[in-house]
């Protein structure tokens, strides 16, 4: 049974950190290319960062490069991010995303963790 599990999420100040996990079991981990999404209140889920299965190559959204940090641990079949400076703009739910290319493509979701940006 493929599981993704998000936790780290919660309330913090503006320009305060918190890191998020996302720990996965049910499929092969270190075969996967993991992303966390992220989607506020009547808007879309966007990208906001991605890591390779290997852990060599990373990509972020633009609105949070050079503040958030994805990383991943395939002996623990772990993705984390790293949110520093956070911004109100920041406050949504935040999905981690399993993705498998070839010729039987694969993708799961996690259920989200709420992260909520407030004074």
């Amino acid at each position: 049974q493929v599981q993704l599990v998000e936790s780290g999420g919660g309330l913090v100040q503006p320009g305060g950190s918190l890191r998020l996990s996302c720990a996965a079991s049910g499929f092969t981990f270190s075969s996967y290319t993991m992303s966390w999404y992220r989607q506020a209140p009547g808007k879309e889920r966007d990208l906001v960062a991605g890591i390779n299965s290997v852990g060599g190559s990373t990509n972020y959204a633009d609105s949070v490069k050079g503040r958030f940090t994805i990383s991943r641990d395939n002996a623990k079949n772990t993705v984390y991010l790293q949110m520093n400076s956070l911004k109100l703009e920041d406050t949504a739910v935040y999905y981690c995303k399993a993705d498998r290319g070839g010729l039987i493509p694969r993708a799961y979701w996690g259920q989200g963790t709420q992260v909520t940006v407030s004074s």
